[in-house]
Order: C-alpha cells, then sequence, then structure tokens
C-alpha cells in the first residue's frame, strides 16, 4: 500500500529544497558563480530534490508490485509505463536522474552555468512530477 505519510514526507524534502534554490536563482549568473557557499548549496539542493522524487517513484513502484527499476533511470521508464507521468516528463526526469549522479560522484567538475540552467528551467520538472504523484495517489 502506498503510504502517504512517506510521499509527503519527500514532497516536504522536495519544497524546502526548492525554496532554497529558487532564492539562489534569483541572483544574477554572475554572482552566483561568483559564490562558493551558492553553488555547494545550489548542488546539495537539486542532489536532495532529485533523490527525493527518485525514492518516490521507487516506493510506488514497490508498493504496486509493478516491474523492478534496473537503476534511477529506469524508475521513471516503469512510471512512465505505468500512465503514473508522460513520455516528455520521464525523459526530462531521466536526465535529472543522470546529473544527479554526476553530482554524487563528482566524476568531473560540474559547470557552474549547467547548475543555474537546471535551477531556473529544470527544477520545474520536479515540480511537475510533485503534481502528478499527488493525482495519482490521490
Amino acid at each position: 500500500m502506498i503510504s502517504s505519510e512517506v510521499i509527503n514526507a519527500m514532497i516536504d524534502l522536495i519544497d524546502e529544497n526548492i525554496r532554497l534554490i529558487e532564492e539562489i536563482r534569483s541572483q544574477s549568473f554572475e554572482s552566483f558563480s561568483n559564490n562558493f557557499r551558492d553553488i555547494q548549496a545550489a548542488k546539495h539542493s537539486l542532489q536532495e530534490a532529485i533523490e527525493a522524487c527518485l525514492d518516490i517513484g521507487s516506493h510506488i513502484i514497490a508498493e504496486k508490485g509493478f516491474r523492478r527499476a534496473e537503476d534511477y533511470k529506469d524508475i521513471y521508464k516503469v512510471l512512465e509505463e505505468e500512465g503514473i507521468i508522460d513520455s516528455v516528463l520521464s525523459a526530462k526526469l531521466q536526465e535529472m536522474a543522470q546529473f544527479r549522479n554526476l553530482l554524487v560522484h563528482r566524476y568531473g567538475k560540474v559547470d557552474t552555468r549547467r547548475i543555474f540552467i537546471i535551477m531556473s528551467e529544470d527544477i520545474n520538472d520536479v515540480k511537475e512530477f510533485v503534481k502528478m504523484v499527488l493525482r495519482y495517489i490521490n
């Protein structure tokens, strides 16, 4: 059974991180790119928001008995297959899962401009995911 308590706790975490991300992104790119503390806070907040989405997806998959996801990207494919999210959002969130791997494993220096773009544009995909999940569980 899907636990609304678990889902809501993850959504609260997402909301907290989005608030910080929106505060940080209100500055210019130049100001952001010269502030190490804001860059680190943005990376961490993005990572936490993305991981909370993955946790929500994993919880739904496990509780509904959907096919097991092979990796983080596949979580969104499973949710798409089951009609919980659409294919466009699934593709965007799969990219977000890859970005999370870059942040966590530090495969190379993450481009500051890319972080700023994700904060400014792609964070809306996380908000859309939350809406679709809430629609699904309610």
